[in-house]
């Protein structure tokens, strides 16, 4: 919809160095409409569009094209600098560091990824914000991760039960294993990955502390017990003669429009034909590993078998959603 420019406030932008004039009469010189700014509905201050706007008064207009939004002022200013984050001209490192000691404040439930995210800098960089802007983590110490769930900050615990749930069943997927334990799935991976080299799932860093904290605690679960010696069950080969019912499969995908006609499903049906090589090759694969790549090739294909399983168990996660 169409807003008098007159009624729009420009307060409270990221950018701490104001607006950039070329940038604006590059704008006013284009011939095309200005694309639609962002207000926040109640105080009509510009979330997004300072620029467009600038030129827009620029050209002599009187009215701009723009879009509502109707959430409280911390979450509109988090709405600002992810969209002046991720398009449009992009903010000053020093903005998106001043933003996030803003977000650690209004928002500190959030993990230091989550900032991240938003404020387009390093998670570890966000964490030394917090540590000089914050001085208590969120309620309990749990803080809200980037798919909406509170963890919490020592996940020692979450480790411990993630470690023992791989033991006992090393088949889970790391998003089993997570939600289970309480933790991220890249924690539940780490977890995953020190079992595999025979290492404790808590980093010694983290032993430590919780051997000082709770000096009660029965003996082995401190130190993770057998755990830490145990390795994984080796697992069975996959049943690869299967190949053929898998090629009638893809084929049937292949045939789908909804896949056929757009860029990520014709990125997919790529990815499901190279993996669907029949067992002898895969056998030639396997037999021409130069032995000095062996770690590197068996490391990444756990990883790829990570993601796999993951993505396997988002697509089950999202059509019982759906359903």
């Amino acid at each position: 919809m169409e807003v008098e420019i007159g009624s729009l406030s420009l307060s409270g932008s990221p950018r701490l160095a104001g607006e950039r004039t070329e940038h604006i009469q590059v704008l006013a010189a284009a011939q095309n409409p200005l694309p639609p700014i962002t207000v926040h509905r109640s105080t009509m201050r510009v979330i997004d569009g300072y620029h467009r706007l600038k030129a827009a008064r620029l050209r002599g207009e009187s009215t701009i094209a723009a879009r509502f939004f109707d959430g409280d002022e911390a979450a509109a200013f988090v709405l600002a600098v992810q969209l002046n984050v991720h398009h449009g001209l992009p903010l000053a490192l020093a903005d998106r560091k001043r933003a996030a000691e803003r977000i650690v404040v209004s928002h500190p439930q959030w993990s230091d990824r989550r900032v991240a995210s938003v404020t387009g800098i390093a998670p570890g960089t966000v964490g030394e914000i917090r540590k000089r802007v914050v001085q208590l983590p969120g309620p309990e110490g749990r803080r809200l991760g980037q798919d909406g769930r509170l963890r919490p900050v020592d996940g020692s615990s979450g480790r411990i039960l993630a470690g023992e749930l791989l033991t006992e069943n090393p088949e889970l997927s790391l998003r089993q294993v997570a939600r289970a334990a309480g933790i991220s799935p890249e924690t539940a991976r780490d977890v995953r990955n020190r079992l595999r080299n025979g290492e404790d799932p808590l980093p010694r860093q983290r032993r430590r502390k919780e051997a000082e904290t709770e000096p009660g605690e029965p003996p082995g679960r401190g130190e993770f017990g057998a755990l830490r010696l145990a390795r994984p069950a080796p697992r069975t080969r996959p049943d690869m003669a299967s190949a053929p019912d898998r090629a009638v499969l893809i084929k049937r995908l292949k045939a789908d429009p909804a896949l056929r006609f757009t860029e990520t499903g014709r990125n997919l049906l790529r990815l499901l034909v190279l993996h669907s090589l029949r067992k002898e090759e895969w056998e030639a694969i396997v037999s021409n590993v130069p032995p000095h790549c062996s770690d590197i090739v068996a490391d990444l294909a756990r990883q790829f078998a990570d993601l796999w399983s993951e993505f396997a168990e988002r697509v089950r996660d999202d059509v019982a959603q759906i359903g």
